[in-house]
């Protein structure tokens, strides 16, 4: 709420007046907080997921910036305050953008006394963030034929270019375009058919979907090199979540699961650029889990699933010889739930197991961005004592606890897992758990989202596919569109099968900020 003016209305009517509209704007402003504080710390079965829950913070913020315009217009000297106060906190705009300057000259150029001229001693200068919707444009290319008038039969001409789709209407850069707003920022291909028919141009949905098919099989070359590279990695975080999937036969959809490996060694300074690969499975059995990870003998992030575990037991033939490290994040999870459940009754031994995994996260947090040797020593020496304590307490507990109670189940669990759990104070490259994979699934929940379904099995591998190469660049800072375009050049055009690794997302040198010369007019 705005401070109150210097001097207030000495009329009683106007008081009235005054005094009415404040406590208006407060019940307006309590009312859109009670919404935001229901909408984020409500109860487990009312509470929005982080996507809907930016949806209802919008609205609510928006709906304040509309109170704060009706007063601005209403009283000057607030609209003064705020204009300054915006002025202060808005910050520098990025220096990469190119900047346009547009010089407002007075009327008269001269001494409106003397008649003489004047001369600058001075300017202000303020800045605006514009845009330049986006321009559609068509690329002509001529070929000319060259004839010599002396030789008989000579003619000269350029060998036409190749191109993604032969006797197709697309760039490459608007194939990306494409593929870019789909898969990155979620804008299924009927949404921006819409949009290109508002520029005049009319393709049909089918159209963008061949032309993102007809990609996605020249850029599988580098799917499969991408997973080749992360398998060769010493640890890998896996995760598997469902997808809807069109089933014809049926005329409804049936749950098919997209599984994804994922690197990031960041956290630790390690050598290797993060990735990510997305796979699709009919199911989310060991055997999909096998398919993806065949021959991985490295470290296996993952949760407590039991496919995971199948595919490590010692008794299958096809065995994964890895090694499976647990996250702590799934544990702590079960001692929110039955703390929230609980409320407002007190949960005592769920409270002190949260409250004992965060002393754990709080070493983990003050050795971030060290190197593994380095990790491993504080997690030794700060870590080892309180895991060992939890452990010991996690047992004493669970003899005084009913068997069947959501408590036991939590304490079982974690010490069902216990040498996976405490994997990481001996390897410095280990996380504590696997927040970098579920980060990475959550593209694929909110496309699913915007999107419904997959048509098709291969359609959810092409999906799969181009997801990868996608979230690949934005781990490692690169702009995804400018990367798509460029490679597609280079792939139609016979690029060395070879030479893969030198078109991969962190080779790249179109970051984000990077303007791409070929986009200018």
């Amino acid at each position: 709420m705005s401070d109150l003016p210097d001097e207030l209305p000495s009329d009683p009517a106007e008081l009235r007046v005054f005094a009415a509209a404040l406590l208006d704007r407060c019940a307006r402003l309590e009312r859109l907080l009670k919404l935001a504080k229901d909408a984020q710390f409500g109860r487990s079965s009312e509470k929005l997921d982080a996507d809907q829950l930016q949806l209802v913070l919008e609205d609510i913020e928006e709906a304040v910036a509309a109170l704060e315009a009706a007063e601005d217009r209403g009283n000057p000297r607030t609209c003064e305050k705020r204009t300054a106060e915006r002025k202060a906190n808005r910050g520098q705009l990025p220096e990469h953008l190119p900047r346009i300057i547009e010089t407002l000259m007075p009327a008269a150029t001269c001494c409106p006394s003397c008649k003489g001229d004047l001369f600058e001693i001075g300017h202000d200068e303020s800045q605006r963030l514009d845009v330049v919707p986006a321009q559609y444009r068509v690329i002509v290319t001529r070929r000319p034929k060259l004839a010599c008038r002396a030789c008989h039969g000579v003619i000269l001409q350029h060998a036409a270019p190749e191109r993604l789709i032969r006797g197709g209407l697309p760039t490459e850069r608007l194939v990306a375009h494409v593929i870019d707003a789909k898969y990155h920022w979620h804008l299924p291909l009927y949404r921006q058919a819409q949009m290109l028919e508002t520029h005049g141009i009319a393709l049909d949905r089918s159209t963008l979907a061949f032309w993102v098919g007809y990609a996605a099989q020249e850029l599988k070359p580098l799917w499969h090199r991408l997973r080749q590279l992360l398998l060769a990695s010493s640890k890998l975080c896996v995760d598997e979540t469902p997808a809807p999937v069109l089933d014809p036969g049926r005329g409804r959809t049936k749950t098919g699961y997209f599984w994804a490996l994922s690197r990031d060694d960041r956290p630790w300074a390690g050598p290797d650029p993060p990735g990510v690969v997305y796979a699709y499975a009919p199911g989310r059995g060991a055997v999909h889990g096998l398919r993806l990870l065949e021959g991985y003998r490295g470290i296996i992030h993952c949760d407590g699933y039991q496919a995971y575990k199948t595919m490590t037991r010692e008794t299958r033939a096809d065995a994964l010889s890895g090694t499976l490290a647990f996250c702590w994040s799934h544990l702590r999870r079960q001692f929110v739930k039955i703390e929230r459940e609980a409320a407002p009754a007190p949960a005592p031994v769920a409270r002190e197991a949260l409250a004992r995994i965060a002393q754990l996260y709080a070493v983990e947090k003050a050795l971030r961005g060290r190197s593994a040797s380095e990790r491993c020593a504080g997690r030794q020496a700060h870590a080892r004592p309180l895991a060992t304590a939890l452990k010991q307490w996690f047992e004493a507990k669970l003899d005084h606890l009913a068997g069947k109670s959501d408590t036991a189940k939590a304490l079982r669990y974690a010490l069902r897992h216990w040498d996976g759990l405490t994997l990481y104070l001996d390897d410095g490259r280990i996380e504590m758990d696997t927040n970098a994979v579920e980060r990475a699934m959550r593209p694929i929940k909110l496309n699913a989202k915007n999107s419904l379904f997959a048509g098709c099995d291969e359609g959810a591998e092409n999906w799969a596919l181009l997801a990868s190469l996608i979230e690949t660049c934005k781990l490692n800072g690169v702009s995804a569109e400018h990367w798509l375009a460029d490679v597609l050049a280079k792939l139609v055009n016979g690029w060395p099968a070879a030479q893969l690794d030198e078109l991969l997302p962190w080779a790249s040198t179109y970051t984000m900020h990077t303007h791409d010369p070929r986009l200018a007019a």
